[in-house]
């Protein structure tokens, strides 16, 4: 079982910055930045008062008027991603085992819109509960698994993975783990999150977590520039088709990328703060590389976690720097944050799929929004700074951690036969 490959065979993306993986790319190899001013609601009164939405969206060219209004956004952008990877993968559904063929969906938060709805119109009323019937189903984190496992048949392994912003990284490891495990054949995984809403951004803002650069939206997400001051919110999600090596040359698919190895950890330091020495972050990553059997000179990018906050894009250099050594110079290092913002339980699955894109373009996305050096961090490395770069990428690691001190990298390397 254990000899068992895992490739990844089909993409979709739901963006700040492009409504498929192909605008995804685009403006992600150009340095776009999705950030702007709030138009979702009134956002006058917030500290921050822009974040990453998603732009000229219409779920109902996707699904049903009727039916989208009983999902919450977070599963209206797992069922539109998911139908994009899915065509993209070239499966055959009236082919597939569906007894092997598993959903395994990260959102850090759910259905948190909805919820805000309905509370919202119960304490403005007159005490009496007036609540949708499909309040708690819309709610529920692990709603969007299941919805994709109704709409596609799927009877396999069926979950939601939940651990904040390393929710779709740890849902994506779950699906490599459980076909290379044999229990599963091919995988429906990623992750996505609507979280660009009123209780979100009070409660992030009160956690002084966002930027307040309101004069300046576009460059306010600024991973390791000296003048960052926290993380732009973000919406959207992203879908991978995970299949058994063999399973995907049998039906001739084309494959992105062999997952290789990943990585699941804990700081086991604070609530919010990331470890001070980087150690669980250090971990998680030799953990993937562990698994792989790979040397860290063999790595040539690594996509970052990289919020643009004071406290965490110096902690994760500095775990980068303890695990590869030397070799850190040698990488191409970048956070795609700095254009999609914040995904939060989604922000995995869409770096996942900018990873993928980066070795089979051969082109390494950038950081934008760098103009002052911080002295924190090595000017010597490669932080991608600005401009996309051309680079032949066999291998990519994608980190996310998440708060309470949870850790996820996963390896990608391009296909060895």
């Amino acid at each position: 079982m254990t000899s068992r490959r895992v490739v990844v065979t089909g993409i979709g993306a739901l963006t700040p910055i492009g409504n498929n993986v192909q605008d995804y790319w685009n403006a992600l190899s150009k340095g776009v930045s999705g950030a702007a001013p709030i138009t979702r609601f009134d956002a006058s009164k917030f500290k921050t008062k822009f974040a990453c939405e998603i732009k000229n969206f219409d779920v109902t060219s996707f699904i049903d008027r009727k039916e989208s209004r009983r999902m919450d956004p977070y599963s209206q952008y797992a069922l539109v991603t998911t139908d994009e990877a899915i065509k993209d993968s070239g499966l055959d559904l009236e082919k597939v085992n569906k007894n092997r063929a598993a959903v395994i969906w990260g959102s850090g938060i759910g259905g948190l819109s909805t919820f805000h709805s309905e509370v919202s119109g119960y304490a403005k009323g007159d005490g009496t509960p007036r609540f949708s019937p499909f309040f708690i189903p819309m709610m529920i984190a692990d709603i969007a698994a299941g919805l994709l496992s109704i709409k596609y048949g799927f009877r396999g392994p069926n979950f939601a993975v939940v651990s904040a912003c390393a929710s779709s990284t740890n849902a994506i490891s779950e699906g490599y783990l459980y076909i290379k495990a044999g229990k599963a054949d091919l995988a429906i995984t990623g992750g996505s999150e609507a979280s660009v809403c009123e209780p979100a951004m009070g409660g992030f803002n009160s956690m002084k977590a966002l930027s307040e650069r309101n004069d300046d939206p576009l460059t306010a997400s600024r991973p390791y520039d000296l003048n960052r001051d926290g993380f732009v919110l973000g919406e959207g999600g992203g879908t991978l088709i995970l299949e058994e090596l063999e399973h995907a040359k049998a039906r001739g698919a084309k494959i992105y990328a062999e997952i290789i190895g990943c990585g699941a950890s804990a700081d086991a330091y604070h609530m919010t703060a990331p470890h001070p020495e980087g150690l669980g972050a250090k971990l998680v990553m030799e953990m993937a590389l562990n698994e792989a059997g790979i040397k860290p000179e063999e790595v040539h990018y690594i996509n970052t976690h990289g919020t643009s906050t004071p406290l965490g894009d110096p902690q994760e250099i500095k775990a980068i720097q303890n695990l590869f050594g030397e070799s850190a110079y040698q990488l191409n290092i970048s956070s795609t944050k700095s254009m999609t913002g914040h995904l939060l339980g989604g922000a995995g699955a869409i770096e996942a799929i900018a990873s993928l894109m980066a070795i089979e373009k051969g082109i390494v996305p950038p950081t934008i929004n760098h103009s002052t050096p911080d002295p924190e961090i090595d000017s010597k490395l490669n932080l991608t700074f600005n401009k996309a770069q051309h680079r032949d990428v066999k291998v990519a690691l994608s980190n996310t951690f998440g708060f309470g001190g949870h850790n996820a990298s996963v390896l990608f390397r391009k296909l060895e036969d």
